[in-house]
């Protein structure tokens, strides 16, 4: 099973970030926390502390268009909140 993981870099993960040293992911909705952990100490080479994950639920949309109302939903996400160890930090932008 393949898992993909993307950093989130909002305003809310960059202060969770600052303050309390926790990264925010988004990941593939079947992954556990255990796998989560082990990918990001291989991708990023720190220490993972706790993994705290959540599921954001799928919301209702609709708009209205010259042929009538459209409506949809947007999908569901799992979000992974990761502590790394102290003095420890995750650079996304090294590859740029």
């Amino acid at each position: 099973m393949e898992i993909s993981i993307k950093p989130i870099l909002t305003e809310k993960a960059t202060r969770l970030t600052e303050k309390l040293n926790v990264y925010t992911f988004a990941v593939s909705p079947d992954a556990g926390k255990g796998q989560i952990k082990e990918l990001v100490e291989s991708l990023y080479g720190v220490k993972v502390v706790r993994v705290n994950t959540a599921v954001m639920r799928a919301k209702n949309k609709s708009r209205w268009t010259k042929s009538g109302l459209l409506r949809g939903k947007t999908a569901q996400w799992k979000k992974a909140l990761v502590s790394v160890a102290e003095g420890e930090s995750i650079d996304f932008f090294s590859n740029i």
